[in-house]
């Protein structure tokens, strides 16, 4: 059996992590056995390299070794991948075809994904591998397979269970031993190792100086989340080797790449099953306080509108300021509130009006109130052109010239009277 250090250098496996020699530890164990094996970890944190390693250390090691995506095989197609079919099972089944079971008869097959299997899949799968029979598709006939399976996911089995989108039977049966690989971001330790040696890597293959990292770029890295792991790491690297004139990297020239709060690391709790969840309370937090921060803008463009009012006085407002007043202030603008209406309140004093909030008990009133200053920025209806010149003249009859009850009279201000006056030639 091979030691921890030579699988390691055969793999190109950098690190020391505890946990990480732990995982490795428990593969060159479990390998010379016949038994199922389950890969738990996130997406990038080298899973494939425990299923080689129990492979290459087993009595298989000269047997196919086969690795399937369960995730990128089309639901509809993935039983004849997997377990081969029949000439004419199915519409373009020209021939007869061998699944990968049949194939690796005697060796190892890696399902990665295997989490993203249909239920149907899976009630074959179980048959595997209580009996090691299955059928191809659209045959009768039963076949033997001798196949060591061993499985990975990122999905939180338990939860999955829990939901019903994996069999809880089949999940037992591929773990019969766990294997945990640790994120990116509890391995601090390794983080420079990796980068280093993906330096080097790089380096070499675009013939370029190799790239170095400062005191505080390896400390701005210890303290990334890495979301994507490994994978992420390899790729910054493989960048930076390219792009950057500069081979000394500091933390300025990382943030350009990677900034600290570009993402937002969900919370990672161990399942009962070891799997890991997501907690998006996180996330909510972030829509509240976006909501939040975008209902502060539109108030803060009601005021500032209603300033413009005060401060220049309605009639002297463009038609386009009265157009974007009226989106603002109408009922469908609310969209902070949708329980209120906001108008603007004529106190008949003065032109200033200010917002006042009405509830949905008095939405009624919207229709009735005729003295609100937004519909002066309407366009007056062709009713109102003929027989606004009229009313004027008998309001302002009816009340001996007294301007002021005129314009209560009118449901108007003062000042929109007097500018009516002007425009219709009623000074005398």
């Amino acid at each position: 059996m091979a030691d921890l250090q030579s699988i390691k250098n055969r793999f190109g496996i950098i690190g020391n992590f505890p946990a990480l020699n732990r995982a490795l530890e428990k593969a060159i164990q479990v390998a010379p056995t016949d038994i199922s094996v389950l890969v738990i970890g996130e997406s990038g944190v080298g899973k494939e390299f425990i299923p080689k390693i129990i492979h290459s250390e087993s009595k298989r090691k000269h047997q196919p070794y086969i690795v399937v995506n369960c995730g990128a095989i089309p639901e509809g197609t993935i039983d004849s991948e997997l377990f081969g079919h029949e000439k004419g099972a199915f519409t373009g089944a020209t021939s007869t075809r061998k699944g990968y079971f049949e194939v690796a008869d005697g060796g190892t097959i890696f399902l990665d994904e295997v989490g993203e299997l249909p239920l149907q899949t899976q009630v074959r799968l179980l048959r595997v591998l209580e009996s090691g029979e299955f059928m191809k598709v659209g045959s009768s006939q039963v076949q033997k397979t001798n196949v060591r399976i061993v499985a990975a996911t990122n999905v939180n089995m338990m939860k999955a269970i829990t939901d019903g989108s994996f069999r809880e039977d089949l999940y037992y049966r591929l773990n019969t031993v766990q294997i945990d690989m640790p994120p990116l971001r509890e391995r601090k330790g390794d983080i420079h190792l990796l980068f280093r040696k993906f330096a080097i890597d790089f380096a070499e293959k675009y013939r370029m100086p190799e790239l170095k990292l400062s005191e505080d770029a390896v400390s701005y890295l210890e303290n990334y989340s890495f979301p994507g792991n490994i994978r992420q790491l390899r790729n910054l690297v493989e960048q930076m080797t390219v792009v950057e004139q500069n081979r000394e990297i500091n933390s300025v020239k990382l943030a350009e790449y990677i900034p600290m709060n570009a993402h937002l690391p969900a919370v990672v709790q161990k399942s009962s099953g070891g799997s890991t969840g997501s907690d998006f309370g996180s996330e909510r937090e972030i829509m509240y306080k976006i909501l939040f921060d975008m209902r502060n803008d539109i108030n803060d463009l009601k005021s500032l509108t209603s300033e413009l009012i005060k401060n220049r006085g309605n009639a002297d407002l463009s038609s386009q300021e009265k157009n974007l007043i009226n989106r603002i202030y109408t009922p469908e603008a609310q969209t902070t509130n949708p329980n209120s209406l906001l108008f603007f309140e004529n106190n008949n004093q003065s032109e200033v009006h200010h917002p006042t909030i009405i509830s949905d008990n008095d939405e009624h009133h919207y229709n009735d109130v005729e003295d609100i200053e937004i519909e002066e920025a309407k366009p007056e209806s062709l009713s109102l052109q003929n027989n606004e010149k009229d009313l004027i003249i008998k309001a302002l009859e009816k009340h001996k010239g007294r301007r002021n009850r005129a314009a209560d009279e009118l449901g108007i201000s003062q000042r929109t009277l007097y500018r009516k006056i002007k425009q219709y030639n009623l000074e005398d």
